[in-house]
């Protein structure tokens, strides 16, 4: 009876989370439960727990990391392709400084691009941002 109330209890515990933290143990006690069928032996029932939870982390991790993706942009992914006005000169070999949206972010570039002078926002860099001199 135990295994089976665990096998309930890692499901609730697996549909309460986003991730798959206890699906595995889900399965091997499952097994360990269909188990109790066969066998009073408490040390059978771990072992076939601990098997089918080990095999079924095996098989999942994987699948799991090619299907689900982490989404990790961020709202500053938002800037992207925006204008900015450069508050500090940029050159090849030294970063410089852009305002957007009100805000000074580092900025670098394979040009140079002097004050005042307005650029577009191709991709962040960590906390800074990669830009190119805006054609009129």
């Amino acid at each position: 009876m135990i295994w089976f109330i665990a096998v309930f209890v890692f499901l609730i515990i697996e549909a309460l989370t986003t991730n798959l933290v206890t699906i595995w143990f889900a399965v091997g006690s499952l097994f360990a439960f269909i188990t109790t069928f066969f066998t009073d032996s408490l040390v059978i029932q771990l072992i076939v727990f601990s098997v089918f939870s080990i095999i079924t982390l095996i098989i999942t991790k994987p699948l799991v990391k090619k299907y689900i993706k982490k989404d990790e942009t961020t709202n500053y992914d938002r800037i992207i392709g925006k204008t900015a006005v450069v508050i500090k000169k940029i050159t090849k070999h030294e970063n410089g400084r852009v305002k957007i949206d009100g805000k000074d972010w580092m900025a670098a570039s394979l040009q140079t691009i002097d004050i005042n002078k307005e650029v577009i926002v191709i991709k962040i860099d960590g906390v800074k941002l990669i830009v190119k001199e805006k054609e009129n």
